[in-house]
């Protein structure tokens, strides 16, 4: 007769490995936490969106710390219905590299997604953009901190105050009012889709 008992090489995390893995961000000089807005509409969005957030992963120096739920919402800037929805997510991550690195490598993952840059707003393969920058504030024309559209647009906020409730957007407040103000019109939840931290 079996045992129903579980495979005994199976065991549970012990909860100090565990601590050894989250105290491994100290080998990390100084991280600070950035926001990524991630988004799609051409192609297997779901598979590009994890694509992104595996390549984001792989970068020395940079750790993907939490990936929100998924986002399916209308193109914005452009005329309803033509282009096809998006979908949307954010990152949190730890980095080491300067704003200006970070900047580097999301256009290193769009281009490796193959992103085209022919017009504003056009469709894209996918989207990788610096929401915050720790506290940076900066106007910087090439990176300007923080993403000088976010407090705009419910397709960023929503994904980030569900992975991060008690977020700040520097210099326009808490996402939750943020949020609470836009609405979230044309931003629909996909609870049947689903984004892997990376291990």
């Amino acid at each position: 007769m079996k045992s129903t008992h579980s495979d005994p090489t199976v065991q549970p995390v012990p909860a100090s490995v565990v601590a050894t893995v989250d105290a491994a961000d100290t080998t990390l000089s100084n991280p600070r936490w950035a926001v990524l807005a991630l988004g799609a509409n051409l192609g297997n969005r779901l598979e590009t969106l994890q694509g992104a957030v595996d390549a984001l992963a792989d970068t020395p120096g940079l750790r993907v710390k939490a990936v929100s739920p998924v986002y399916e919402t209308e193109p914005w800037g452009v005329e309803p219905g033509s282009q096809p929805s998006y979908l949307n997510a954010v990152a949190l991550v730890k980095t080491t590299l300067p704003p200006s690195s970070l900047l580097e490598r999301a256009h290193a993952v769009e281009e490796a997604f193959h992103r085209v840059r022919e017009e504003r707003w056009g469709s894209r393969t996918i989207d990788v953009d610096i929401i915050t920058y720790a506290d940076v504030v900066s106007d910087d024309p090439v990176l300007t901190l923080p993403h000088p559209r976010a407090h705009q647009r419910a397709f960023v906020l929503a994904p980030w105050h569900d992975v991060d409730p008690a977020a700040q957007l520097p210099g326009h407040g808490p996402v939750a009012a943020l949020l609470d103000a836009l609405g979230t019109e044309g931003v629909t939840p996909r609870v049947d889709l689903e984004l892997r931290l990376p291990e």
